[in-house]
């Protein structure tokens, strides 16, 4: 089936009970077995529940990997939880080698969490295959890929990273958050996982936190879903739901929302208040052709740097009406930030520091001319 297809059907038969359409809640934390490890597939809710069990399936097929196939898809409480269940699959030793504008949460997790717990990381641009194998050492483990970044909105090269990956016996997890799978496939390229923070684009609405891996590799699939369930940062079951009801509408959200950010990333690149605009899907960016290569749009996220510096950029963010000053993304409404003093304060001194100017985007899909008015009311 096709993507659009897949986001509604895969994992949400009609439910054989009742017939109802949608997946229902299965508010349970136990199920009933006939005799003792006789049951009908499930025993207790941390390790398995049909509600976060049917978005697997959904989340597992639109990147690509079928119900039945050795692959899958575990789903997690958060983001965060996710990156969690990569880091138990490292041990005191391992390396992991991140990117040099990785999300400040991620940052946060490696180099200062498990870091006390003996695991090593480095940074490195990894817009360039030939800085990527430099990087790597003889102890790399996990190389952590996000395209396009977060704030910079840099692209990696997935194909060619991956490569670099194979050749190193390392895993390659790429954050595809920003793009989501309905404007790029990580695993068709020659990612081994691709890590989800459901909380933004697939869910969609601002209401719920969650997170995901998918892949279709069937050892590391059996060690994600061990792991999950030993650890236990799963996702509730009317989280998996809230999740599922916005897989429904991702395609057709994502047009909007790609279709909005490159009028605003446009309007941007033209107004005299703006110093430098970062947008995949503009002609001008450094990386237009490999966008067009890997992804089916240029997305929803803009990242930008006004003239005036950090007083200007807090003068703009707070001056907008319909973009809130808020954290997080992905959501139908608009929203507007400084990474620097809000989700990037975590890597303030290190070499992933972000331009203290700089403000983040996440375009909604309202309509785009009430946007562009509000951006130039608060530029001016």
């Amino acid at each position: 089936m096709r993507f659009e297809t897949d986001a509604i059907h895969a994992g949400q038969e009609p439910d054989p009970t009742t017939g109802a359409v949608v997946v229902p809640i299965y508010a349970t934390s136990t199920y009933a077995q006939e005799s003792p490890g006789v049951h009908l597939g499930y025993e207790y809710s941390r390790t398995g529940n049909p509600t976060r069990r049917a978005l697997e399936i959904a989340l597992a097929a639109l990147e690509g990997v079928r119900e039945g196939s050795a692959g899958g898809a575990v789903a997690t409480s958060s983001g965060m939880g996710a990156t969690s269940i990569i880091g138990y699959t490292l041990k005191p030793g391992d390396h992991v080698l991140l990117p040099n504008d990785a999300y400040g949460g991620t940052f946060r997790f490696f180099a200062r969490v498990l870091a006390e717990q003996g695991v090593e990381w480095s940074a490195v641009d990894m817009t360039e295959q030939r800085l990527v194998r430099t990087a790597v050492r003889p102890n790399t483990r996990v190389i952590w890929a996000e395209t396009p970044t977060n704030p910079m909105l840099r692209l990696v090269d997935i194909e060619a990273v991956a490569a670099v990956s194979k050749e190193a016996g390392t895993i390659l997890v790429v954050d595809n958050t920003f793009a989501t799978p309905f404007l790029q496939q990580p695993l068709a390229l020659g990612a081994d996982v691709v890590l989800h923070s459901t909380t933004k684009y697939l869910g969609g609405h601002s209401d719920v936190v969650g997170g995901a891996l998918v892949t279709r590799d069937p050892d590391l699939f059996a060690r994600l879903e061990y792991l999950i369930n030993a650890a236990g940062p799963i996702a509730g079951p009317f989280d998996s739901w809230l999740v599922l009801r916005g897989l429904k509408t991702l395609a057709v959200r994502m047009q909007r929302h790609s279709e909005n950010a490159l009028k605003i990333a446009e309007f941007l690149e033209a107004h005299p208040s703006v110093m430098t605009v970062n947008y995949p899907g503009l002609q001008s960016h450094p990386q237009r052709d490999l966008a067009a290569r890997q992804m089916l749009t240029g997305g929803g996220m803009i990242s930008f740097r006004p003239h005036g510096g950090i007083e200007a950029a807090n003068r703009i963010s707070t001056a907008t009406k319909l973009f809130f000053l808020a954290e997080s993304l992905g959501g139908v409404e608009s929203l507007i930030e400084v990474p620097a003093s809000m989700t990037h304060a975590s890597v303030d001194g290190t070499a992933l520091e972000v331009p203290p100017d700089l403000i983040r985007l996440s375009v909604g899909i309202e309509h785009v001319d009430d946007l562009l008015e509000d951006l130039d009311r608060a530029l001016a």
